[in-house]
């Protein structure tokens, strides 16, 4: 029944969330954009249960680029309530219903993964977003894990900080049970689950808890993008622990 109630406000939320694009957007500076974004994302995850805990120096103010690792599609939401930024995203999501409408309205970027000439066009999108002082996020290692561990990180996408003269902030993700401290795996999306079976198990969860940990800003320094992406991959192991 608590469950079946979670799923219930979060279907209202998700309706208010279309008539804050459609009815509020077109008359809000996009400062008042980002922040009914923000706030948009903290109730959706009050909606599910799910308690947010921020810990290190949340970036204030643009240029940055934040690499986190990935665990599920509760990520985007997470990150949004600690701090509003546009992502970086595959191209198809865009054209999920409902989801691509407020992913689209939330300021995200798509990158087709499959073409190296997209890929190209994205850097340097970031790029000239990253100069224009705006705060950008990606998930470097450009698929979920389970959280236990985390991928090598793709470099690609550092080449928009580098080219932009912009800090990247290392940021640790985790879904831990309040009660326990131990990690929850309610919430992963990997191999064969399906989005569905994914988002019931997190209405189900008790007492979660997503843990997102900002680390200290680093600058390139001359390093190159793979040199570069290794190092904050370790960053963000050790965010994790």
């Amino acid at each position: 029944m608590r469950a079946l109630g979670r799923l219930l406000r979060m279907l209202v939320h998700l309706g208010r969330g279309l008539w804050i694009i459609y009815g509020r957007f077109p008359r809000l500076e996009p400062e008042a954009r980002d922040a009914a974004v923000q706030a948009w994302a903290r109730t959706m995850l009050a909606c599910l249960g799910v308690q947010l805990q921020v810990h290190g120096e949340v970036p204030q103010y643009g240029p940055v680029l934040l690499a986190a690792n990935h665990i599920s599609w509760l990520d985007i939401l997470v990150l949004h309530a600690a701090r509003h930024c546009r992502f970086i995203s595959k191209a198809d999501i865009q054209h999920w219903p409902l989801i691509g409408t407020l992913a689209t309205a939330a300021g995200t970027l798509y990158i087709t993964r499959e073409s190296r000439r997209d890929a190209l066009r994205v850097v340097h999108h970031m790029a000239e977003c990253l100069r224009a002082h705006e705060v950008l996020a990606v998930f470097p290692e450009g698929t979920t894990g389970d959280g236990s561990t985390v991928l090598p990180f793709h470099a690609n996408l550092f080449q928009a900080a580098i080219s932009a003269d912009a800090p990247v902030v290392p940021v640790g993700l985790r879904f831990v049970d309040r009660r326990t401290g131990l990690a929850s795996f309610a919430p992963c999306y990997i191999g064969d689950d399906t989005l569905v079976a994914s988002i019931w198990r997190t209405l189900c969860a008790q007492d979660l808890a997503a843990v997102v940990h900002f680390g200290p800003a680093q600058h390139a320094a001359g390093r190159d993008r793979r040199s570069w992406a290794a190092e904050v991959r370790a960053a963000v192991i050790r965010l994790r622990d």
